[in-house]
C-alpha cells in the first residue's frame, strides 16, 4: 500500500516535470520565433528544461525502474495535455471536421 501512494506521488512529479517542460518548449517557440537571437532562445531553454527534466527523474527515481517508470508515465501524460491545451482554436476546428 505505501509503494503505491510513493509510486502515485511520482507520477504526479513526472506531470509536474512535463509540464515545465512542454509548456517550456511551448513558451520558447511562441517568444523565441519573434526574437532578435532566435538561436539564443532555443539553446538556453532547451539546456534548462533537459537539465531540469533529467535531475528531477534522477531524483526521484533513486535507482529504482519502477519509479523511474511511473515518473515517466507522468511525463507522458503531461505531454498530452500540454498538447492539447496549447492548441490554436484553428486546429480545434479542424480536428473536428476531420472526425466527422
Amino acid at each position: 500500500m505505501n509503494e503505491i501512494i510513493v509510486l502515485t506521488g511520482i507520477s504526479i512529479s513526472g506531470f509536474l516535470l512535463g509540464i515545465f517542460f512542454f509548456g517550456g518548449l511551448w513558451f520558447t517557440v511562441s517568444n523565441g520565433l519573434l526574437s532578435k537571437s532566435p538561436a539564443l532562445w532555443f539553446t538556453i531553454s532547451l539546456l534548462v528544461r533537459v537539465t531540469a527534466v533529467v535531475t528531477g527523474f534522477y531524483y526521484l527515481s533513486n535507482g529504482h525502474w519502477e519509479r523511474l517508470m511511473a515518473c515517466l508515465f507522468g511525463f507522458v501524460i503531461a505531454r498530452i495535455a500540454v498538447t492539447k491545451w496549447t492548441r490554436q482554436p484553428s486546429d480545434k476546428a479542424n480536428q473536428r471536421e476531420h472526425k466527422m
